[in-house]
């Protein structure tokens, strides 16, 4: 059975592998005893493939490390969509991930990439949840692509709303799954160097809530106070490169509502940072679709970004706490390009220089699609726009 599975994920890897200028229609494959061996082999070749790596977790202060990053891009819906089996990769529409791609990425001058990752689908029973050990074994080529071109990673646990709810009647189950999962993941990467930084929690909240996006109430910041705990606590006791290695925690749904971030607890390690998401202004990178909506960028707003930074300050950047914001961008309007332009030069201006790196979110839709914040075009190894990217890049010269 299991060489049946092999079969047919190596089959799909050929069908949907991006940056290969695949024709658009592909004939079916026929499947002889000559093709169905030689799959057979591939499979048994990719059993047995050392994913490990080596590197060494220097012991040294969180903002030090954090200063050593840049820009980073976010490989949205593609590990981190929802299904199950390793074709789930592909899903929403994107191509498979590739060596190549993450190339292109770290040659244009990213030198951080999140890779975000939804385990649930992937996981056995309770109290065990086990992973499948094809899905991390699949997570860690992945992550291993952007450890090869010298990048840092952050890891995460994406898109578990169903089960990590951040209120009293699911909190006990969910501190468990939270803990089931972070150990698994801790110990498979336990190797790695500090170019690997894990990150627990992806926008903990209460959905469908009255105060799902408006920065929390008590009953949840509690809550996700104990799950950034748990996680803490179920990496750290793996050992090894684990003891120190960068964990980042967060707020009620990763907000930078300033409500969600004077209410988090600062967990009591030395190795830790804050992953916020910040869509500043919301009326400019969104399609909100009400009035409030803008399309062009003339730096009347400046003073919203400018705002956040202050937000950031005050709950944490002047109390010696490290800041990555995780997730920011601005959809394409229309073609918005030029504005879109000068409105990252603004955003990451006022990041650089209050030394927080910002990573931007890619879903890979850029003409259609539900939110388009793509900017790399993954079928092509191309970028969707020069003018967006190469901004993004000044910023940084």
């Amino acid at each position: 059975m299991k060489k049946r599975v092999n079969i047919a994920l190596l089959l799909t890897m050929l069908i949907m592998t991006g940056c290969k200028g695949a024709p658009a229609e592909t004939a079916p494959a026929v499947q002889t005893e000559e093709t169905t061996a030689a799959a057979q082999t591939e499979a048994a070749k990719e059993e047995t493939k050392d994913l490990s790596r080596q590197g060494e977790v220097r012991d040294i202060a969180p903002a030090a490390l954090i200063s050593e990053m840049t820009v980073g891009w976010n490989l949205g819906n593609s590990l981190d969509a929802n299904g199950t089996g390793i074709t789930s990769e592909t899903s929403w529409g994107n191509p498979k991930t590739t060596q190549e791609m993450v190339d292109a990425i770290a040659a244009k001058g990213f030198n951080t990439i999140r890779i975000p990752v939804t385990w649930d689908g992937h996981l056995g029973a309770a109290p065990d949840y086990d992973i499948d050990s094809m899905w991390m074994q699949r997570v860690q080529e992945v992550v291993n692509y952007a450890i090869d071109d010298d990048m840092y990673v952050i890891l995460d646990s994406h898109h578990e709303e169903k089960w990590r709810i951040p209120d009293d009647e699911h909190i006990e189950v969910s501190l468990e799954e939270i803990g089931a999962i972070w150990t698994q993941v801790a110990e498979n990467f336990k190797d790695y160097g500090d170019h690997l930084v894990f990150e627990g929690l992806n926008e903990p909240r209460v959905k469908g809530s009255p105060e799902e996006w408006s920065g929390g109430k008590p009953e949840g910041w509690r809550c996700v106070d104990q799950m950034n705990q748990k996680f803490i606590d179920s990496v750290r006791a793996t050992g090894g490169n684990n003891e120190n290695r960068l964990l980042l925690v967060t707020t009620y749904a990763s907000s930078s509502v300033n409500k969600a971030m004077m209410n988090v607890t600062v967990p009591d390690d030395a190795h830790i940072a804050f992953s916020i998401h910040a869509y500043t202004p919301y009326v400019f990178t969104y399609s909100p679709g009400n009035a409030s909506e803008i399309f062009t960028w003339d730096g009347s707003k400046d003073e919203e970004i400018d705002w956040l930074f202050n937000d950031l300050r005050q709950n944490f950047l002047d109390r010696d706490i490290p800041v990555i914001i995780t997730e920011f961008g601005a959809v394409n309007k229309d073609g918005n390009a030029e504005d879109v332009a000068r409105w990252v030069t603004k955003y990451l201006s006022t990041a650089k220089e209050n030394g927080v790196p910002c990573v931007w979110w890619d879903n890979g839709y850029y003409e259609s699609g539900n939110e388009l914040f793509g900017i790399f075009d993954r079928k092509n190894c191309t970028w969707f726009s020069d003018t967006i990217v190469d901004a993004i890049m000044d910023v940084y010269k």
